[in-house]
């Protein structure tokens, strides 16, 4: 895993580079130019440390640069009869590309992000895998082309200018929709895509070269023994790649949950010397015993890593800064305090983000898996209004009764409502305190929904596919990536292989949800493999005391930041009403107010110490 960063009609001041992605590649950095085109990578070294190097040649013609890894590139060197010098994933990138054009991506199962030079055509490919694992932001002008693996490094280099409209985006989504971005003339390249630009006339053509929404169409009459053989086989092929794609030690994290459990268990097989790590965080839920519990069946060298938030108030400011935008997921905190205490044991670790996305891991899929609400039904919605008017707001996330609750209010809700009710949920009932200044800011995103919505597949699949779009891409992937990365640590995720990606879309619901079971396959995998205790562990991530922070720790922070009369967020959303929210005199939630208190307070710190810095 590495850091990448590269240009068309600009010159790439190296060492500013360098200072600002070092994180990303600290093992070695170069750079390389010519004709008007510069490229610069960063290493992390883990895959041929020797002969990895990069950029990357092949016949005086072709030219890389790579972040990631490429989990099955000696097996498609061997199927396509390819022939290497080196033992790198890179090469193998090259030679591909060399005989089979950029169509060769199909090919792949890994994590990328890549810009290879063709010197003769004069054109440049920009690539991302399928799930966009691996990051990849692009600055575009009539001039000039530049491109980097972190928005920090393109807000370094260029004077870039705030894309207002962008910003109502993440107030309700907490994050900027598809390829969006917090500024001006920045893109993101979408996950599945490549970019082919012209190096002489900047001329450029985008498409997706992969797409979840075509495997989510198909369905198969697979019994749900055949679909478990299937799985466990995709699983375990897909954990033997990731553990010998590396020639450091490959470790593991350990939850109490089936996810990381089922990874740990089946990744013992190939090493049996495993090291799995733990984390507990003090006051909050312990999953310390569980996770034990496979460490001992399995035999690891298990760590416990106990973590606090002492120095919560210190670090908060630099943690979301590094994400290079405002980011709402509050669990990016964690995040990187469990990156920092694993890189001090192991460089590359496996996790299993990815599981609750595809095989239905949320509790707000069950209602969705019984009745499609994203379909039109007039007499559905008014009664769900009517009845989320009549009901007391609810005060216990975890109820049963804030189930019902925020089930009646989506759906209550037209188009993309109900999505964002049915998810995130940060300003749903509270939209009237927006000022809507820029014009139709979901109209792309309503336009996908609305394609979606028209889709001849089940209202589960429409959920699960929007959040592998959505949610997966724009949120839990990138905290990941930062919170790896700023840690100089790999992560791997083998429930996003190729094989697993392309099958469990097209299982048959119930596989995914059955009455109120959530993730009914994966549960009965755990079976054989995990102590009964887990089993029927329901989900957790990480338990995060929001509530604490934003009423006692960040209480100061967020009333300096968010009450600031100069605070950016005025330009969105009525003062009256964040003021009311400070005081506590808004009829919402506690859990929903420390989350939209929270939203405002990633978006001050982003502007006030990314983007005025």
């Amino acid at each position: 895993m590495c850091g990448i960063a590269g240009s068309i009609n600009f010159k790439l001041p190296y060492q500013q580079v360098k200072k600002i992605l070092l994180h990303r590649g600290p093992d070695e950095q170069a750079g390389w130019g010519e004709d008007n085109v510069d490229f610069y990578h960063l290493r992390l070294a883990i895959l041929d440390i020797t002969n990895g190097k990069q950029p990357m040649h092949l016949d005086g013609r072709y030219t890389i640069i790579f972040n990631g890894e490429i989990y099955n590139h000696n097996e498609v060197k061997e199927q396509l009869g390819l022939k290497s010098i080196t033992s790198s994933d890179t090469e193998t990138l090259l030679l591909l590309y060399r005989k089979y054009g950029i169509e060769f991506l199909h090919y792949l199962d890994g994590m990328f992000a890549f810009a290879l030079y063709d010197r003769v055509d004069k054109v440049m490919f920009l690539a991302r895998d399928r799930a966009g694992k691996k990051p990849l932001y692009y600055y575009k002008d009539e001039e000039k082309l530049v491109f980097a693996s972190e928005l920090n490094c393109l807000k370094e280099l260029l004077p870039l200018q705030i894309q207002e409209q962008n910003f109502y985006q993440y107030l309700r989504l907490g994050s900027f929709y598809g390829s969006n971005t917090p500024y001006r003339d920045v893109t993101e390249l979408p996950a599945g895509s490549f970019l082919k630009i012209n190096c002489t006339s900047l001329e450029i053509e985008q498409q997706r070269w992969w797409n979840i929404n075509q495997f989510y169409e198909r369905s198969n009459t697979d019994t749900l023994e055949e679909s478990l053989h299937k799985v466990d086989t995709f699983l375990h092929q897909s954990i033997k790649r990731r553990l010998e794609s590396s020639d450091l030690e490959v470790g593991s994290f350990l939850s109490g949950g089936i996810d990381s459990g089922l990874v740990t268990a089946i990744a013992s097989e190939y090493n049996q010397s495993l090291k799995t790590f733990t984390v507990s965080f003090k006051g909050e839920y312990d999953e310390a015993p569980l996770a034990r519990q496979v460490a001992q069946r399995y035999h690891t060298h298990h760590t416990e890593i106990g973590i606090d938030f002492d120095h919560l108030k210190e670090d908060l400011e630099q943690i979301i800064s590094n994400y290079g935008e405002p980011f709402f997921d509050s669990s990016a905190i964690p995040s990187y305090y469990v990156s920092a205490a694993a890189r001090k044991h192991v460089t590359v670790i496996l996790n299993g983000d990815g599981a609750d996305e595809l095989f239905g891991g949320y509790r707000r899929y069950v209602p969705f898996a019984q009745y499609d609400f994203f379909s039109s039904n007039t007499v559905v919605k008014n009664t769900a209004g009517l009845l989320q008017k009549l009901l007391p707001v609810s005060s216990n996330k975890r109820s049963k009764y804030n189930y019902l609750y925020r089930l009646a209010s989506l759906a209550s809700k037209e188009q993309v409502g109900i999505y964002l009710s049915a998810g995130v949920d940060i300003l749903e009932d509270s939209t009237q305190h927006l000022k809507f200044g820029a014009g139709d800011y979901l109209k792309e995103m309503e336009q996908d929904f609305r394609a979606l919505s028209a889709r001849e597949i089940s209202g589960l699949k429409k959920l699960m596919n929007m959040d592998f779009d959505v949610t997966l891409f724009s949120q839990l992937l990138v905290k990941m990536d930062i919170a790896n990365m700023a840690n100089s640590l790999e992560g791997r995720s083998p429930f996003l292989c190729k094989e697993l990606l392309e099958y469990v879309p097209e299982m048959n619901d119930q596989f995914k949800i059955k009455g109120s079971t959530t993730k009914v396959l994966l549960r009965k995998l755990a079976k054989k493999y995990l102590p009964p205790d887990l089993v029927n562990q329901p989900k957790r991530g990480f338990e995060i005391p929001l509530k604490n922070w934003v009423n006692n720790e960040l209480k100061e922070m967020i009333a300096d930041y968010v009450g600031s009369p100069s605070a950016f967020s005025k330009i969105f959303i009525d003062n009256d009403f964040v003021i009311a929210l400070l005081n506590n005199k808004v009829k919402i939630s506690a859990e929903k107010r420390a989350k939209i208190l929270w939203t405002l307070l990633s978006m001050e710190i982003w502007h006030k110490r990314v983007y005025l810095k």
